[in-house]
């Protein structure tokens, strides 16, 4: 007799976590199929248009793309132009540096120079 209640319970915790797995599976999959479903419709949709009217509806998709590289190819010229001046500055700065370097080692020679004619007499 305590098979039974044993048995009941284990049948129960079986059928529940059987009725999660698929609750959970039919959740994450639903969607996707939702988005399947959503994509053939426009693509028979577009379809059905292009057969209908064959020079209108490539023509804009055709202008969205030049209009979409142009874009990219926007954003890569600003990103060169970016870079570029960046590599600009940075030899300004270096030009800078070495300049200021020059000097001292010109102020260097000069005291060094200064220092052998006091000490050189």
């Amino acid at each position: 007799m305590k098979r039974f209640p044993l048995f009941l319970l284990f049948t129960l915790f079986t059928l529940f976590t059987l009725f999660t797995l698929f609750t959970l599976f039919t959740l994450f999959t639903v969607p996707a199929q939702a988005d399947i479903i959503d994509d053939t419709i426009g693509n028979i949709q577009q379809a059905i248009n292009d057969a209908y009217n064959p020079d209108r509806g490539r023509d804009y998709e055709d202008s969205r793309d030049d209009g979409w590289q142009r874009e990219v190819s926007d954003d890569r010229r600003r990103q060169y132009d970016d870079r570029r001046r960046q590599f600009e500055d940075r030899r300004r700065q270096l030009d800078e540096r070495q300049r200021q370097l020059d000097q001292e080692r010109q102020q260097l020679e000069d005291e060094e120079r200064r220092m052998e004619d006091e000490y050189g007499r």
